[in-house]
């Protein structure tokens, strides 16, 4: 009895929370559960789960990069500066802050490989010179609409409409933010579980010795992971700023935790084990249901971390016993069948 219920919650134990989550919300309130905010919850963690999607394949090889977060800021403000301050075409205010997440990616996967720190603390560090370098850039501030210049005057340009689109729109019914959401989930689970690049990537990740030695170029894998996590970011912050309309300094620093945490529940779903896009993308719908109910119940926001940490707990607990105890049960259900 023990084994199976350890067994289920491993499989379903995530979908039963959410389950039990959207019908008590709908419940206490007859709001939650209409289009309007379920369209809103969709919007609210489109940009999160593109972070979190980054994280998501730098896992997948046994990595972990911390510097999404300020690479997602940098990206912030060098997507407004080019449109307020430059007023430089669409393709360049797009395509510029996506090279920025594939140069921090490079230097990333240069100080893990060539250098040999260790995944954590070398992207600690660059979260720290990343997190700088958006700061010095701005001088602190941040960037809107014919700002006033420190050098004197006014910003000539401001965020045109095909800009603002991208993050305020809507195709089909839907915000075009969660279709961009929902194409990147999609092409990732893609990637992860149904192409080779997939099965070398998390090869890597499961024994990069052994990868090694089957002839797999394993510091090549890193350094894809840990550009796509870069260019996952850069998308991230270029949503960010069309859907608010500004260049916010340390947009992404409070999102940082939310992707890791929706990684970290996405272990949980459907009893993966491991990081996953489809359970990434779970459990940053899971952290955005909470949030939301609990904003309509009108709980103080300085709360809500409780919350998010003590999801994030449970879905670690249940992830990591069921990896502890499931030897265990496959091989006791192995012996009672030969035993029938």
């Amino acid at each position: 009895m023990k084994g199976n219920i350890i067994s289920f919650l491993f499989k379903y134990g995530a979908i039963v929370l959410m389950s039990f989550i959207l019908i008590y919300f709908s419940f206490v309130n007859d709001a939650f559960f209409s289009y309007g905010n379920l369209s809103d919850i969709l919007r609210s963690i489109s940009i999160v789960t593109l972070l979190a999607l980054g994280v998501t394949f730098t896992l997948v090889v046994d990595g972990f990069d911390l510097s999404v977060g300020s690479t997602m800021s940098l990206s912030v403000v060098i997507t407004a500066s080019l449109m307020v301050w430059y007023e430089l075409p669409l393709w360049v205010v797009l395509l510029l802050p996506l090279l920025v997440g594939v140069a921090v990616g490079l230097v990333n996967t240069f100080l893990i490989v060539k250098i040999g720190i260790p995944d954590l603390l070398a992207t600690l560090g660059m979260m720290y010179i990343v997190s700088g370098l958006h700061r010095t850039y701005t001088e602190g501030y941040s960037i809107y609409n014919h700002m006033p210049l420190t050098s004197g005057g006014t910003a000539p340009g401001e965020f045109s409409s095909a800009f603002l689109w991208i993050g305020q729109g809507e195709m089909l019914g839907l915000p075009v933010p969660v279709w961009i959401m929902l194409v990147f989930v999609l092409l990732a689970y893609v990637i992860l579980n149904h192409t080779r690049w997939g099965r070398i990537l998390y090869m890597t990740g499961g024994n990069a010795e052994a990868a090694r030695l089957s002839g797999i170029n394993t510091n090549k894998v890193k350094l894809v992971a840990y550009t796509v996590s870069g260019v996952f970011a850069s998308m991230a912050g270029i949503l960010f700023t069309a859907r608010v309309g500004s260049g916010q300094i340390d947009a992404g620093a409070s999102l940082l935790m939310e992707s890791v945490a929706a990684v970290f529940v996405g272990f949980s779903v459907l009893g993966a084990g491991k990081p996953n896009a489809l359970g990434t993308f779970f459990g940053a719908a899971l952290i955005g249901v909470l949030l939301n109910g609990l904003t309509m119940l009108n709980l103080p926001y300085y709360a809500f971390e409780i919350v998010k940490g003590s999801v994030l707990v449970l879905a670690l607990a249940v992830t990591y016993i069921g990896v502890k105890y499931r030897p265990k049960v496959i091989r006791k259900r192995r012996e009672q069948k030969h035993a029938a």
